[in-house]
């Protein structure tokens, strides 16, 4: 798993990277175009002013409202002329952000979440023409001095994140969810940290959110929790276009496909703006006047941008400026800004959660206990399925750190034997050990570079070592791993290649003494870095993953030899990107089924008819279930399919795969359970007994 810490530190090396060029201390020229606003609310009722959102109409842009924040006056109302409408209590509000269209007591709502400083608390507001009312659950505490929110909707399953950011330098994002009441509640999913005071933050549909570190600049970082946060700054003051510190933040979607970043520059008396479509490279920048008298705002306060139509003087969408001297809004028309910075602007599709094209979503029903070892640590898990109480079914699973793991199926720990860095497993039921026939589990183990086999002890669900002395491998370092057992006469074989472009097979046969030795039988080679692989006894075909390449279908017998054919191929297939990595096989029966591949690269899962051409039938991605508390999946290197019953809840088998960041809250790696059912309802799939 990856830091979640930022720092300043990263400022000189993320200016290389997103091209930022120093000014040597010295700020915009003085010549930004000034342009006037159209028009703008009365002041607040209290003489202060902080914060304001858009909230449109799903039908009437005309009748879009304007919420806004009146320091201990709560929330004000105002209409697109700036006309007061009325106000409610809500604290002393610091920052508020609007998210549309969530679903909320079996309709859709806009929802304004308001950053309440006297209590510290995230209050959830839903709007109409005229009122706000309070929705939230409960008291949403945080914990720290917050400073700024803002909302994304994810565009995998549509669910909707807070992110509140605070004066020490905190970045909480939290998951907002309905409860069965019809209110809305929130699940803390992470928290980043920076070194110092962040003012406001802003989020787009891409899974981009900007973050304003006062004396340091601007952040863009991953809003997905299941990704890498890959936090680059964007500007900086004194080395980029910003002079002292930076302010409000807001984003400009055009249909033209403009995507613009606006950013305070405060000290300047300036708005900057950048091109999202160029990484954020700096465009422009402009001064806001008040209407009609061209009186400058001197320090433009937090913005608010919404670029969907909105008739009559902002035909293009309008920017909300905060005029703390003036205690009230100032509103730009887009079109404006556009003309006077030679830009192109349209206006925006009205917001929507929704997204095309994207992997079905699906959630977990168990996750593990966590790993003992910390960082990149669980990596693959073997399904075994008791044959006569499938409630008793186990998970074996590596910590490649440490051992193996034993869990049942509620993701408790049975056992955990503490014999090497045990990077991948496999398992077969009736191997010939003594005359008897047992379930043999091997693994990987890196710290000795060897075989490691065991038998289940059935009766006691525990794992017992019967390896013939050390099986080494004869590969440098041994990581992934499969087996195969041949349909009709039983011979069992174990698969295993290293950090070079072998895979080794070795058939595994009884010492006579109550253990098993490996037998080489067979090298192959492939043209790079392989790792996931699994064989379907039936047909003897063994399905390896050539991490960047292609998912490759071999004979799984001895004397198979290095021909292979490609199921899939990296490039060839937009829905898979690399690495690929583990894989499984759900069986239907009579030669059919599915064959599963976790595609690493953009954190989903493809699956393939196991029968015929194999033709790619869809893709899915495991995503939060805020009520039962457990995160999505991501960043998975191995996983293990079966149709077989596993108990409650798995009737119909699961998918078993490892979690490469283990959030809400924020832990070491784990495994999660998937129900195979709820996998076949989102793809229109068969489960086994159908």
């Amino acid at each position: 798993m990856k830091s979640w810490l930022l720092s300043s530190l990263l400022v000189s090396a993320a200016l290389a990277v997103t091209g930022c060029t120093s000014n040597a201390g010295n700020s915009e020229p003085d010549d930004a175009p000034l342009i006037a606003a159209t028009a703008q609310t009365e002041a607040t009722a209290s003489g202060e002013a902080n914060a304001a959102v858009i909230v449109r109409h799903p039908s009437d842009a005309v009748r879009s409202r304007i919420v806004a924040t009146a320091a201990l006056g709560g929330l004000e109302l105002y209409d697109l002329a700036g006309k007061r409408l009325g106000s409610v209590s809500a604290g002393e509000v610091a920052a508020l952000d609007v998210g549309y269209g969530i679903a909320l007591a079996g309709g859709q709502v806009d929802v304004v979440a308001a950053i309440d400083t006297i209590h510290n608390h995230l209050r959830l507001f839903t709007v109409d023409d005229t009122s706000l009312t309070e929705a939230g659950a409960r008291p949403l505490p945080l914990g720290f001095a917050a400073e700024g929110v803002c909302l994304f909707r994810n565009p995998l399953d549509s669910a909707l994140y807070a992110f509140v950011v605070g004066d020490g330098g905190e970045i909480d994002q939290q998951m907002i969810y309905a409860t069965a009441d019809g209110k809305l509640d929130a699940r803390q999913v992470r928290r980043i940290n920076v070194p110092s005071p962040l003012k406001q933050c802003v989020a787009d549909t891409l899974g981009n959110v900007y973050a304003s570190e006062e004396a340091v600049g601007i952040w863009r970082f991953n809003a997905d929790p299941e990704a890498d946060v890959a936090a680059r700054l964007i500007d900086a003051p004194r080395l980029g276009h910003i002079d002292e510190e930076v302010g409000g933040l807001a984003l400009y979607d055009g249909t033209d496909g403009a995507r613009w970043l606006l950013a305070s520059d405060a000290s300047a008396g300036r708005v900057n703006v950048y091109d999202r479509n160029r990484e954020d490279a700096f465009i422009g920048a402009f001064r806001v006047a008040s209407p009609r008298q061209k009186q400058t705002i001197g320090e433009p306060g937090p913005l608010f941008a919404l670029g969907s139509a909105l008739g009559g003087a902002f035909p293009s969408g309008l920017l909300l400026v905060t005029d703390e001297d003036g205690a009230n809004y100032k509103m730009l028309s887009f079109a404006d800004i556009a003309k006077q910075l030679k830009l192109a602007a349209g206006p925006g599709p009205a917001p929507s959660g929704a997204a095309a094209n994207r992997p079905a979503a699906v959630t977990a029903l168990v996750e593990t206990t966590p790993v003992e070892s910390y960082g990149d640590a669980a990596d693959d898990p073997a399904i075994w399925a008791h044959p006569s109480d499938p409630a008793k079914s186990l998970v074996i699973a590596t910590d490649k750190k440490a051992g193996l793991y034993v869990y049942d199926m509620q993701g408790k720990v049975v056992q955990f034997l503490a014999d090497g860095k045990m990077n991948n497993v496999d398992l077969r039921n009736d191997f010939m050990l003594g005359g008897e026939k047992v379930t043999l589990v091997t693994a990987s183990n890196r710290t000795d570079k060897t075989i490691a086999i065991y038998r289940l002890d059935i009766g006691k669900r525990l794992l017992v070592n019967v390896a013939d002395g050390p099986q080494p491998t004869g590969l440098g370092d041994p990581y992934g791993l499969c087996m195969y057992r041949h349909k009709d006469d039983g011979r069992t074989y174990v698969f295993i290649n290293g950090d070079d472009t072998r895979k080794r097979q070795w058939e595994l046969v009884d010492a006579g003494n109550g253990r098993v030795r490996a037998e080489l039988v067979r090298d192959m080679t492939f043209d790079s870095q392989t790792e996931g692989c699994v064989a379907n006894d039936e047909t003897a075909a063994l399905y390896v993953d050539e991490e960047d390449v292609a998912l490759w279908r071999l004979s799984a017998e001895p004397g198979g030899g290095d021909l292979k054919e490609a199921v899939d191929r990296v490039d060839a297939n937009t829905a898979i990107k690399d690495d690929l990595e583990g894989m499984g096989l759900y069986d239907l029966g009579d030669g059919r089924g599915y064959l599963v591949v976790s595609s690493q690269g953009n954190d989903s899962y493809a699956v393939y008819r196991r029968e015929g051409k194999q033709e790619y039938l869809g893709s899915f991605s495991v995503v939060a279930d805020p009520i039962r508390g457990i995160d999505g999946i991501s960043e998975t290197d191995g996983l293990d399919v079966t149709s077989r019953n596993l108990g409650p809840g798995f009737e119909y088998g699961a998918m078993i795969a490892q979690d490469g960041r283990n959030v809400m809250p924020v832990e070491k790696q784990n495994y999660k359970y998937v129900p195979w059912e709820t996998i076949a309802r989102a793809l229109n799939l068969e489960m086994r007994g159908d």
